[in-house]
Parts: structure tokens; C-alpha cells; sequence
């Protein structure tokens, strides 16, 4: 397709593109511009203070299936965790056990098609080799598989960051999308809610985030403050599994595409025209205006 795009550059009109947001920079340069970008994100999830004990199970769950179903390949996967204090104790055990239970054999796991192991390792010692690093679950490759050697196969990994760090000199690595199984976690207290805002308006590709909390106050401050295509809260919040009959696609970038609505296929799908019909016959007396 890249080679069909890029022979008929002067014949296509537009280009409507879904998946990650290298290729999609690549095809925008290629069509000068005249794309639709339904693209791929660093999408984040924020677990508020509210911790609620008769949740934890739920959160734990949705918040593994968000990063690592389908190996991790989704445009919407959860790409870094942000996990208040009053919830790290409890949940951030329940993500290593959850991830733990995923297995080629049954599909919970697979390929990574576009990484493959030496350059997902080499992404890992990088993430590692910040200060205050350190690895969760994970970080090795998969073994009884028959997975060829140019696809990645990899366990389900995490990485837990200072939030100085994430916020601070290792940004553009720490959110550098690693197209897998695998995310970054970072913990804050309430002092902190400021620098993850503005940390949150530095990412880019904003697909679609995660605001896990039923605090009204700190819903309305996260959700005030951020910019996402889709974003979901509520202590059910999630990244993936977007219904079928909403919108889903990027925010911020007028090149930006959906999927879902029919404002959505409209947009994305077609172009404005109008077309004025202005017939009949001449108006019965009339002449030139006098001139003025």
C-alpha cells in the first residue's frame, strides 16, 4: 500500500489512514498533507484517590486487559499507568499476577508484529537505565513458541518510574510507544496532580485516556485540563474496547479521523460540497439596475 500510495501520490485525493503514528507521518508526507489520521497514541490512565477495596479486582482486571490484550497492539492500549498512592499497595500485585496468567498457547498472548526481541530489549535497558527504574513483572522473552524470529515475543512487562523522571529529562523515551505488551507506571500523591497535567498535554497522538475515579471534583480537574479523542471515567474507565456507536479517534490535530458516529463516517469519509442550482426564467420586467 505504501508503494501504491506513494506511485499514485498526483492521482489520490485523500488518504484515510488507521494504525501507528510513524507510518501515518510518513503517508501524510507522502500525500502532502491530504490524509485522515486515525492513529495510534501513548494513551494514558489515571487511578484517582479514591481507593474503594470492592473495586480493586475490576480496576486490576481492566487495567491488564488495557495494556496487554492482543499483545498489546492497539491503537487505544494503555501506554503508562499513573497509580495514586492510596492504591499502589494494593493493585500494582494484582497487575503482575493478572499478566502473569497470559499464554501464546490460548491466545491471551502472541506475536508483536512490528518489534521485534532485540529491539524490545534494547527499549527495556533503556527504560531501566533511568535513575529510579525499576522492572515490575516481565522484561523477558518468550520461550515454547514457534513464533518466527522477525516478530517480537515477549512476556507482558512493566516498568515503574519515578514521576520526576517521566515528567522531567527521560521524557521523549519514557513515552516513546513501544507497539507490545508493555507500559510504564509511575505513582503520585495529591501534590503531584499538577505535574501530571502537564505532563499529559506534552504527549502526543491524543487518542484516548482513562480517568479511573468516581471524585467528582477530581474528574472535572483531570478531565478540564486534558485533551483526548476519547477519554472514559468513571471506576469502570478503560483505554480499549470502544462501543461500536460512539466516536472514536485523536483530538488536537486537524488532520484527525473517526470511527463510530455517523458524524464520524461523514467527516472522515467525505468531502463538503455544494452544488447551488439558480434557474428559472428572467423575472417578468425586469432591466439593468441603474447604476449607483
Amino acid at each position: 500500500m505504501g508503494e501504491l500510495i506513494s506511485s499514485a501520490a498526483d492521482q489520490v485525493r485523500l488518504v484515510q489512514f488507521t494504525g501507528s503514528s510513524t507510518v501515518a507521518e510518513h503517508v501524510a508526507k507522502s500525500m502532502n498533507g491530504r490524509v485522515r489520521l486515525e492513529d495510534a497514541g501513548f494513551d494514558w490512565k489515571i487511578i484517582g484517590p479514591d481507593f474503594d477495596e470492592a473495586w480493586l479486582d475490576y480496576v486490576a482486571w481492566q487495567s491488564d486487559e488495557d495494556a496487554y490484550n492482543a499483545a498489546g497492539q492497539k491503537c487505544s492500549a494503555q501506554s503508562v499507568l499513573l497509580v495514586h498512592d492510596n492504591w499502589v499497595d494494593a493493585l500494582l500485585p494484582k497487575l503482575e499476577a493478572l499478566s502473569q496468567r497470559r499464554r501464546v498457547s490460548d491466545l491471551t498472548n502472541g506475536p508483536v508484529l512490528s518489534w521485534n526481541n532485540r529491539q524490545i530489549k534494547s527499549h527495556i535497558d533503556s527504560v531501566l537505565a533511568v535513575p529510579g527504574a525499576e522492572l515490575l513483572f516481565g522484561g523477558s522473552e518468550l520461550g515454547d513458541h514457534d513464533i518466527p524470529d522477525c516478530f517480537g515475543a515477549y512476556a507482558p512487562t512493566a516498568i515503574r518510574v519515578p514521576l520526576p523522571e517521566l515528567c522531567g529529562d527521560h521524557f521523549e523515551l519514557l513515552t516513546t510507544e513501544l507497539f507490545g505488551p508493555f507500559q510504564i507506571v509511575a505513582s503520585y500523591g495529591d501534590a503531584d496532580v499538577e505535574s501530571i497535567l502537564s505532563l499529559f498535554e506534552r504527549i502526543s497522538n491524543h487518542l484516548t485516556a482513562a480517568v479511573v475515579s468516581e471524585d467528582v471534583r477530581f474528574q472535572n480537574r483531570v478531565l478540564a485540563a486534558t485533551v483526548n479523542g476519547t477519554t472514559y471515567c468513571g471506576l469502570r474507565a478503560r483505554t480499549t474496547g470502544a462501543p461500536q456507536n460512539h466516536w472514536f479517534g485523536p483530538s488536537g490535530d486537524p488532520r484527525g479521523a473517526g470511527i463510530g458516529t455517523p458524524e464520524a463516517i461523514r467527516t472522515t469519509w467525505s468531502a463538503h460540497r455544494e452544488i447551488i442550482f439558480d434557474e428559472g426564467a428572467l423575472p417578468e420586467g425586469w432591466s439593468t439596475p441603474p447604476a449607483k
